[in-house]
């Protein structure tokens, strides 16, 4: 029987399960990027709120938090109104935003692009559902929707904030943004909106501080956080609790950026 850092199976299981209940917790979001999306009420403004808000989840929290609201009043605090019915002149009100390499050019193309995807579906979730429904796997569902988001013109620079599993990455963001719109527990973290999707089907949005974690507990033997170090430690995920392995995404998570593991 496999050992995990000297612990076995049930003992990694018991031990994640109470880091689990310790960081999921409504305390939680208020120091974390999913705070953005819950400032909302109508669902079209909190999935536009969480896509673009994940899009931009890399760096310092605090920093991540500060860009997601500066977009938010840039939109007016309404962002799918905006989506639907900005002007050109509207556009160029979003002159000067950057956070990191993501600047006013990258946004102008991501809101063009979500007007494209809402003209077609009433939710970003018909398309992932569809998906995922079809492929049973968020890796090919995210590759599939990157396609359909980069169909409108665009500059070539922007491909590089959507991330597409089939070429290596672990999409981390959009793997996030999966977590909080499917996932609903009693704390209510993540937002849970959507029905069509199982949390069975998740993938942990890795990072360096749940990679880090999950290697020092022998959950991980890859060194590059990619697509295969992601389906690693889904695989053990999975074992932990099938119906919602990327609860632990809390766990490992906490360990690493707040317990400093």
């Amino acid at each position: 029987m496999k050992k995990f850092a000297g612990l076995s199976f049930s003992e990694l299981k018991s031990f994640l399960d109470e880091k689990y209940d310790q960081f999921n917790v409504s305390a939680f979001i208020d120091d974390d990027p999913v705070s953005i999306p819950h400032r909302y009420s109508m669902l079209a403004d909190i999935e536009i709120a969480a896509f673009l808000t994940a899009t931009i989840s890399w760096g310092n929290r605090k920093s991540i938090i500060k860009s997601a609201s500066r977009m938010m009043e840039l939109m007016g605090d309404a962002p799918h109104d905006f989506v639907m019915n900005h002007t050109a002149g509207d556009l160029k009100s979003l002159k000067g935003f950057v956070h990191r390499t993501f600047n006013s050019d990258d946004l102008v193309t991501f809101l063009k692009a979500l007007r494209s995807l809402y003209q077609e579906h009433d939710s970003m979730e018909h398309f992932f559902s569809e998906a995922i429904a079809e492929h049973e796997k968020t890796s090919i569902a995210i590759s599939l929707f990157k396609q359909r988001f980069f169909a409108i013109a665009h500059a070539s620079r922007t491909e590089k904030h959507v991330s597409d599993p089939l070429t290596g990455s672990s999409a981390k963001r959009l793997n996030m943004f999966l977590r909080w719109m499917v996932r609903k527990d009693k704390n209510t973290v993540d937002l849970g909106l959507w029905k069509s999707v199982s949390t069975s089907h998740l993938s942990i949005p890795l990072d360096v501080h749940s990679g880090n974690v999950a290697r020092q507990l022998g959950m991980l033997t890859r060194k590059q956080n990619d697509l295969r170090a992601v389906e690693e430690l889904d695989a053990v995920l999975r074992r932990l609790d099938p119906t919602d392995p990327v609860k632990y995404d809390y766990a490992l998570f906490g360990l690493g950026a707040i317990e400093k593991w």
